[in-house]
């Protein structure tokens, strides 16, 4: 599968970044060497994950490579969505503008975890407060 030609995508969700490879082929979806439905187990990351290739009503027409690092799994599947969607606009420029409407897939949720401050319990959460 290596030699063949492919379509090149990146995403980034969180702390997750996906490097996705798509090559034509039956749909075969590989994370890290192994197949999706062993490393994603809930029916909500998969769909997450093939929603760019339902919107286009592509699913089974590609098999993709790929290769996640860092973050949890949800964040996996937001990247891992974002980077078939990139590789699809890659190989068929045309397909952008579903891509973009309703919601837009292409471009980066930029929202991060709030870093925790001194004297909290968690980023904003403050100890309860005692009068005596």
């Amino acid at each position: 599968m290596a030699d063949q030609q492919y379509h090149y995508g990146t995403g980034r969700r969180k702390r997750a970044i996906a490097r996705v490879r798509l090559y034509p082929g039956n749909g075969a979806i590989v994370v890290n060497g192994k197949p999706m439905e062993e490393v994603f187990s809930r029916d909500l990351h998969r769909q997450e994950i093939l929603s760019p290739l339902v919107r286009l009503s592509r699913e089974g027409r590609f098999s993709a490579q790929i290769k996640c690092e860092g973050g949890g799994i949800t964040g996996w599947a937001g990247a891992i969505k974002m980077g078939i969607a990139r590789a699809l606009v890659e190989g068929d420029p045309e397909s952008k503008p579903q891509l973009k409407r309703p919601t837009n897939v292409l471009t980066r949720d930029s929202r991060e975890k709030e870093r925790k401050k001194p004297g909290l319990k968690r980023a904003r959460k403050a100890p309860q407060y005692t009068k005596r």
